[in-house]
């Protein structure tokens, strides 16, 4: 017993029960920690990955790099293209399957550009497969997981105006962001792309992953969005749903210069 004493007693004793602890806190939270549903884990076919891979290196290396390390300009700490392992294909069919990449131009941020899709969806899915295979990362959704059929709009509309509409607007008519950045419309933009987003937090936006917005809860945003076009309106001109900004302005320079007119009409009458 004075021998076990005298061990606790040793001033190791705290800083090898500190170490102990932590293992062990380590160990059980990666045993009981839930996976990511959305990762990239099946084996993808060899011949899909390495077509991916070749359209990549002739069409993405040059900013990206030629494994998709990414690459630095040279200048200060910007760079041409951020390192792509583990962004997952979600990522990859996000951001070319709405024009996004190949960017035309170096921008504070890539603009969408439905009309200027440059690949098939074939080899956007090839590419998405190359990038798949270096690391997990979000897979690209189910026609199931995106059908608006199948979701909540009311619940959706909930959730939209809590977590979106601070940047995308209460009608997803988009908004202003800082040093030049902005948040897009999302109106009449498709299910897979809105899920994704959610899913890969695209630029300034934040990842939504399944642990803060549920696969469900997603679905039912976007069955929200694609209501949205069929809203009646009460109110009359929309002026574009921006909101009381563009509202003030239309009753300052509208409704102001009728007043101004009808008061130099009656002056002129007068004279």
């Amino acid at each position: 017993m004075n021998a076990l004493a005298a061990r606790r007693r040793h001033p190791a004793a705290i800083a090898v029960l500190l170490i102990l602890g932590l293992f062990l806190t380590g160990a059980v939270y990666t045993a009981v920690a839930p996976k990511p549903a959305d990762a990239t884990t099946a084996a993808l076919p060899a011949q899909t990955v390495e077509e991916g891979k070749a359209l990549f290196r002739a069409n993405c290396a040059s900013c990206h790099g030629l494994n998709a390390e990414g690459r630095a300009t040279g200048t200060g700490d910007q760079i041409a293209g951020p390192p792509l392992a583990g962004v997952g294909a979600a990522a990859v069919d996000f951001q070319m399957g709405t024009g996004r990449m190949p960017m035309t131009a170096p921008a504070v941020q890539a603009p969408p550009d439905r009309d200027g899709i440059k690949f098939e969806q074939e080899e956007i899915d090839a590419i998405g497969a190359y990038i798949a295979s270096l690391a997990p990362g979000p897979a690209v959704p189910s026609d199931e997981a995106v059908d608006p059929a199948l979701g909540d709009p009311a619940n959706g509309g909930n959730l939209f105006r809590v977590n979106c509409a601070m940047c995308h607007n209460f009608a997803g008519s988009g908004g202003a962001l800082t040093r030049g950045k902005y948040a897009p419309e999302v109106r009449g933009v498709e299910g897979v792309h809105i899920y994704e987003a959610m899913q890969t937090g695209p630029q300034s936006m934040p990842v939504f992953s399944d642990e803060n917005i549920t696969p469900e809860d997603k679905r039912d945003i976007i069955a929200f969005l694609d209501t949205l076009d069929e809203e009646t309106k009460p109110g009359g001109l929309t002026l574009g749903s921006l909101g009381p900004v563009t509202e003030g302005l239309f009753a300052w320079v509208f409704g102001l210069g009728l007043l101004v007119g009808c008061a130099v009409w009656l002056g002129s009458k007068a004279a």
